[in-house]
């Protein structure tokens, strides 16, 4: 996805020679095309995120547009108060590139996961927030999002190759896509594990169980009229995303359920628990969490037996 991103990144570059890009000495096997291409509009600040962000915030007030590329933890959280208080609060058009959301980082530990980014950005009223689901759809939001005045924070995954069926690189900010239908449950999803929602819903077809996949790359704006549309059809909803289950897409979707009094019953899939200690592959992390394409089916059937043992019970109440 990274790759995808600066390709389409160098050619929005030539059209537009306001675009400079930045990073804090890491990225390099990934931004040298755009280093390459435009030398004078690529600058290492070095390990200094918080004065990255600073200058990127002097750049666009002198009418640049520069993309701050690094890893989702030192992006969102480690110059947090300097994105709050300069490209939001004066509403610079700064473009914030987190690498590598969840486990995408899987071996290098607690410090490299991106298990709370989308929370701390989406409470930002002045600030975009794009979590992309492949490479397609990276370039197709980045493009999308070209012409808006304010800051965006992009999520994007690390190395992940796969592409979402269905999904067919639609991007629409503040809509959701819906890349798969069935009747019995919705499964929203976002970021790089709709691969795995999708996957998930597949094998639940397997079963008799026929699942809707959601796509939601828009978290701020929320889509939260087309959430609201889909779940009214549906019992049960279970969000999918590399992230804690407090703050992100789960909370988007808690919230379109209780402001619009929908009769639809919520199971989040996401990270619980501090992951302490244990480090290993993007692919085992997910594993350990019950994230991959088994650990959400399992969730769904739970849910499923949960639902339908609530129904029964009413049901005899009822009589």
């Amino acid at each position: 996805m990274r790759a995808a991103f600066i390709k389409r990144l160098i050619q929005l570059a030539h059209q537009d020679q306001r675009i400079v890009l930045l990073t804090g000495d890491l990225g390099f096997t990934v931004v040298e095309p755009f280093r390459e291409e435009f030398p004078d509009r690529f600058f290492n600040v070095g390990v200094a995120e918080q004065n990255m962000v600073g200058v990127a915030t002097g750049l666009a007030e002198a009418g640049f547009i520069p993309f701050v590329y690094s890893i989702v933890t030192f992006a969102s959280l480690r110059a947090y108060e300097f994105v709050r208080n300069g490209p939001i609060a004066h509403q610079l058009p700064v473009r914030l590139v987190g690498i590598g959301g969840g486990f995408d980082y899987g071996t290098a530990g607690m410090t490299h996961y991106g298990l709370e980014d989308l929370a701390v950005m989406r409470i930002q009223p002045g600030i975009t927030v794009v979590v992309p689901a492949d490479e397609d759809q990276a370039a197709a939001a980045l493009t999308a999002t070209s012409g808006l005045s304010g800051p965006i924070y992009f999520r994007i995954g690390k190395d992940d190759g796969r592409t979402v069926s269905g999904l067919n690189g639609a991007f629409r900010l503040g809509r959701a896509e819906r890349v798969r239908e069935g009747k019995d449950l919705v499964l929203v999803a976002a970021g790089s594990l709709s691969c795995n929602a999708v996957a998930a819903a597949e094998e639940l077809k397997e079963g008799g169980i026929q699942a809707s996949v959601v796509v939601v790359s828009s978290l701020n704006p929320p889509p939260t009229q087309d959430l609201a549309e889909t779940l009214v059809n549906f019992p049960l909803t279970v969000t999918v995303e590399a992230h804690y289950v407090n703050g992100a897409l789960g909370s988007v979707v808690a919230e379109t359920i209780a402001e619009n009094g929908l009769r639809c019953h919520l199971v989040r899939c996401g990270v619980k628990e501090t992951p302490h200690g244990l480090v290993g592959s993007s692919r085992y992390m997910d594993e350990q969490h019950g994230l991959s394409d088994s650990g959400v089916v399992q969730v769904v059937l739970k849910a499923l037996e949960k639902l339908n043992v609530q129904e029964k019970e009413a049901s005899l109440t009822t009589i």
